[in-house]
This record gives C-alpha cells, sequence and structure tokens, in this order.
C-alpha cells in the first residue's frame, strides 16, 4: 500500500535489538511519553493518534536505529527544545495488524514475526499507529506499516 508523505513531532531514542536493549529503552520512552504529558506539548498537532516510528537504521532490525514517539502535525516549523520532528517519505508499506494485549507484548510478538519474514524491507522508516482501536490496552489493534521495496 501507499503511504504519503507526513510529519511527527515527538521525543526519541537511540536504541538496538540487540541484548534486549530495546525492549528496555522503548518501553521507558513510553512512560516518559504519558508521564511528561508530551502528547499535550506537540505543535500543530493534527490529532491525538500516537505514532512510534522507527527510522535511521544503521544497517537492517539487528542495529541501532532512532525511535520517535510522537504525533502527526501540519508543519516542522516549531519543534519544542528537547523533541525530535521528522518527515516521512511517501513510499510503499506492508501493512501488519497486531491484535491482543499490549502490556503483555502483543505488538513485540507481531515484530518478532516481521523480523523473521521475508518481506523486502527498505529500512527507511517503520511505524506502529495507535489509535481509536488501540485505545483499549488489553484489546488493541495496533497498525505496523513496515516499508518494503
Amino acid at each position: 500500500m501507499d503511504i504519503q508523505q507526513f510529519s511527527v513531532i515527538g521525543i526519541s531514542i537511540v536504541t538496538t535489538n540487540e541484548n534486549g536493549q530495546s525492549e528496555q529503552d522503548i518501553p521507558a520512552l513510553w512512560q516518559r511519553f504519558f508521564s511528561e504529558n508530551i502528547q499535550a506539548l506537540i505543535p500543530n498537532k493534527i490529532d491525538d493518534t500516537i505514532y512510534s516510528i522507527y527510522t535511521d537504521y544503521e544497517k537492517d532490525h539487528t542495529k541501532p536505529y532512532t525511535t520517535i514517539l510522537g504525533c502527526r502535525v501540519s508543519s516542522l516549523d516549531v519543534i519544542p527544545e528537547g523533541m525530535t520532528g521528522k518527515t516521512i517519505n511517501s513510499g510503499k508499506y506492508h501493512l501488519q495488524v497486531a491484535k491482543g494485549n499490549v502490556s503483555q507484548g502483543a505488538v513485540y510478538q507481531e515484530w518478532v514475526k516481521i523480523w523473521n519474514s521475508d518481506l523486502k524491507r527498505t529500512y527507511t522508516a517503520d511505524f506502529e499507529v495507535y489509535g481509536e482501536r488501540a485505545q483499549n490496552p488489553e484489546m488493541a489493534e495496533v497498525d505496523i506499516f513496515i516499508a518494503v521495496e
């Protein structure tokens, strides 16, 4: 499926899947996102849908990459101090849906399937969308978009 270019502003961290590092870093980023009410501080926000973006891959999913947790914005003109702005370019994406309990690893389990799949990934930017169908964390549906050739 084709996705049109869009921009996000949020908080970010550089992490890696090596030695389970991302399994600690990413939940900590989510914790900070909610405890500091980052969502309310994002300027030019289009809506309250939360995006978790994986980008700036050094090589592939086995090497360091940047995770950005934030919201879609109408412009990157104003990026608050301590936040990151990023434009995700238009491109082809494969959609995979994680269903289940988010706190019990439903999204992570879907990523394991993706890592073990034969998708021809481009490693430009992949992202998860936490919209209305993800409001109930115990029975969430989270769309995962994987950049493909």
